[in-house]
């Protein structure tokens, strides 16, 4: 089989070939990043632990609850343990330095999470200092804070007297094993704020934005829920209490149809570069059509011409998925810094990306070079000799 050719017919059109390649590319990009961001927006609701359950007012996420509910949830037959989370909503000296923050009970936290490990200082220090706080990698990373650093935020729900500072020390680096959580959040003490509040020392909501459920091991969520709901059916606050995986869901209806278009966006991508990709080795194949002729009339088969336009298609859309592939690969750390700012899943460029890059890939390259190459395969030396003339 004529293989030598395949470099000289990629070459005889270099600028057709370079577009051809580089919109193959782009389109790989394009696909690789839309199946990310699909995948990504349902990490959170497949890491979701069966033994975590959300407890938030009925009315509305932003609505907080009582403090007061707390022992009464913790005696519900079945809850283990309950940890308060509150949304801070405050930045690192400029509004787009925004991070995900939660005041918690800290003595609770890695009970409730225990997904969330620690790299470097210890948990006797993060408990012991009210203003003390823990950091993911991600976010030590990108702001270079390391153990014993003092961390200032402005407040934004909550505004602390003066000149709006809150002030944090860093007690622990943690990493996060699950996508519940990155490795980009602040946790700090639920008392520094309540306490801030009661004191005048800051203004802000009283109460608590959702309870953590920690549930024993075999017990019924279903009949937990159920129980914890009626506890608080006359208020003050009504509840409605979900498994971790439902309220994670709840962020992803929340941005209504968003995987649906991403994936119909894909498709078209796809639709389109393989319109283009067809039209490239069409008009290479009728290009080379005395090429080929000359190839039949010195005794390769019918299978070599084949071969030689599906490979070609094979060849040039293979380039292109790779490129797209390595674009995508370079460019997902600053997709994913920006992204995890809203406290957005990280896109993970894994075994399933490879395999999906060289799957579109490979299926354009089969399809646009299928039609060309089964022409090149009948294609009658004589006839293709007299066509040129």
């Amino acid at each position: 089989m004529p293989w030598s050719l395949l470099p000289r017919h990629l070459l005889a059109r270099p600028v057709r070939s370079l577009l051809t390649l580089g919109s193959l590319a782009i389109a790989v990009f394009l696909v690789c990043f839309l199946r990310g961001v699909v995948v990504a927006l349902g990490a959170g609701v497949e890491a979701a632990s069966d033994q975590r359950l959300v407890v938030q007012s009925a009315v509305s996420l932003f609505v907080n609850l009582p403090r007061s509910y707390q022992p009464k949830i913790k005696a519900v037959p079945g809850v283990r343990q309950v940890c308060k989370l509150q949304w801070f909503g405050g930045y690192y000296r400029d509004p787009s330095n925004f991070f995900a923050q939660f005041a918690v009970d800290e003595l609770l936290l890695f009970d409730a999470y225990p997904e969330l490990v620690l790299l470097d200082g210890d948990k006797t220090a993060f408990w012991g200092q009210k203003t003390a706080c823990l950091i993911g990698r991600d976010l030590a990373r990108d702001f270079g804070w390391k153990v014993g650093d003092t961390v200032p935020l402005v407040g934004g729900i909550f505004s602390r007297s003066g000149q709006n500072v809150w002030n944090f020390e860093v007690a622990g680096i943690y990493e996060s094993r699950t996508a519940n959580f990155d490795s980009r959040t602040m946790f700090f003490h639920y008392d520094y704020l309540a306490d801030s509040l009661e004191s005048g020392a800051a203004t802000g909501p009283e109460g608590v934005g959702v309870y953590i459920l920690k549930t024993e091991r075999g017990s019924d969520p279903t009949r937990i829920m159920a129980a914890v709901d009626a506890l608080f059916e006359n208020g003050p606050q009504r509840v409605q209490t979900t498994t971790e995986s439902e309220f994670q869901k709840q962020f992803v209806t929340m941005l209504g149809s968003i995987p649906t278009l991403l994936s119909a966006i894909g498709g078209g991508v796809l639709f389109a570069i393989l319109l283009a990709a067809l039209n490239t080795m069409l008009m290479a194949a009728r290009e080379r059509t005395r090429t080929l002729g000359i190839l039949k009339a010195l005794g390769f088969s019918d299978r070599s011409a084949f071969g030689l336009l599906l490979g070609e298609s094979l060849v040039l859309c293979g380039l292109g998925g790779a490129l797209g592939l390595l674009l995508f690969m370079a460019l997902a750390p600053g997709f994913n810094q920006v992204l995890s700012q809203f406290n957005f899943p990280a896109l993970v460029v894994g075994p399933q990306t490879f395999a999906l890059a060289l799957g579109i890939a490979l299926s354009v390259g089969l399809i646009a070079g299928l039609a060309p190459a089964i022409r090149a395969a009948r294609l009658e030396a004589i006839e293709a000799l007299n066509a040129e003339r």
